[in-house]
């Protein structure tokens, strides 16, 4: 039997993607405490990925920019009412799936009786945890890695992906798609050497468009990564320019309607895992056994060659991207697109 904990809070502030995929720590834990209040602290432009799913409690959001912008000015106000308010939720079970300097303060503000993170997190996190977990440093998935954090509590893990999307945020997507069932392209990424060249991806768009309305979506700062793409979007009427237009919350009811995803290493993947898409994840300098679609490798299209050292920090890694050709990835799009349509009409 595990200690019935009532108050408990999860941390995991960002990326996106690491957000939408810490979803099965949120289920096993309710699955666990019934009855108890579960918040999540998470990056308040990344709240709608975990807001409406139904295990959570509450949403604690941190105003990362906000808070960093008055910091910067000798402004302490905001970053000390948040760390109160984080004393104040009288939690009793505190999980850090980060695993960073931040996190790990943000645990110990608790004051939390019991204050759990990996052994091995970096920036001297672990100083703020009442128990480490040692987890083996075999090549395990990021999800399973998060998961062995309740492995000392006694909780079974609940290996639940979904995401989940708000009514508004589904009529948003409809109408952004007048109705339509879209092919979903998401063609960037923050890592140059994780980005399928932008030509390519004005192929694929070209083709598809043919038979299938497809839409362009990125982050806001990103459109500058596509713009021979979103030309190509002016002038193509099935071609749906919502590059940097979306919310988050936005981004995931577009996908959920989708027909297909077609994504680099990037968030898009993620939420295609959570919400069940057909999914085309193009995969270069990155190891996949770690951070590749939970549960959906044969949704990945990489081509790793003896010697190669996968590092998405190295721009000249690139060159694995480069070797997606555009013929495998349309040969893959019609077979999905194809096996999507039956389903529908069965």
């Amino acid at each position: 039997m595990h200690t019935p904990y009532t108050r408990i809070l999860l941390i995991r502030p960002s990326a996106l993607g690491d957000v939408c995929r810490t979803v099965p720590v949120l289920a096993s834990l309710r699955r666990a405490y019934p009855d108890a209040r579960i918040d999540w602290l998470v990056r308040d432009s990344f709240a709608d990925a975990v807001r409406h799913h139904p295990a959570l409690t509450r949403v604690v959001p941190f105003a990362r920019s906000q808070m960093g912008a008055q910091l910067r000015r000798g402004r302490m106000g905001l970053a000390a009412r948040f760390l109160h308010d984080l004393r104040a939720g009288d939690y009793d079970l505190v999980i850090d799936c980060q695993g960073l300097l931040r996190s790990g303060l943000f645990a110990w503000a608790t004051r939390a009786a019991v204050r759990i993170g990996p052994a091995d997190a970096r920036e001297g996190a672990p100083w703020f945890y009442t128990h480490r977990v040692r987890i083996p440093q075999a090549q395990i998935h990021t999800v399973d890695r998060m998961l062995a954090l309740l492995e000392d509590l006694g909780i079974e893990p609940v290996r639940d992906m979904r995401l989940y999307t708000s009514p508004q945020d589904r009529a948003w997507a409809h109408e952004a798609c007048d109705g339509r069932t879209p092919v979903v392209l998401a063609p960037t990424s923050a890592w140059p050497a994780k980005r399928w060249p932008c030509e390519r991806f004005c192929v694929v768009a070209r083709e598809l468009a043919r038979r299938h309305p497809v839409a362009i979506v990125s982050a806001p700062d990103e459109r500058g990564q596509i713009a021979p793409l979103l030309d190509l979007a002016a002038s193509h009427k099935h071609l749906i320019d919502l590059a940097g237009r979306t919310t988050v919350g936005q981004l995931m009811a577009l996908i959920e309607r989708a027909s297909l995803v077609i994504a680099n290493d990037s968030a898009a993947v993620h939420m295609g895992v959570g919400l069940g898409r057909p999914l085309i994840a193009l995969y270069g300098p990155t190891d996949t056994r770690r951070v590749g679609p939970y549960g959906r490798e044969r949704d990945v299209i990489q081509h790793l060659r003896s010697g190669d050292l996968p590092d998405h920090k190295r721009p000249e890694s690139r060159v694995l991207m480069e070797r997606i050709g555009v013929g495998e990835v349309l040969q893959r799009a019609e077979t999905l697109l194809t096996r999507s349509a039956s389903q529908s009409r069965a």
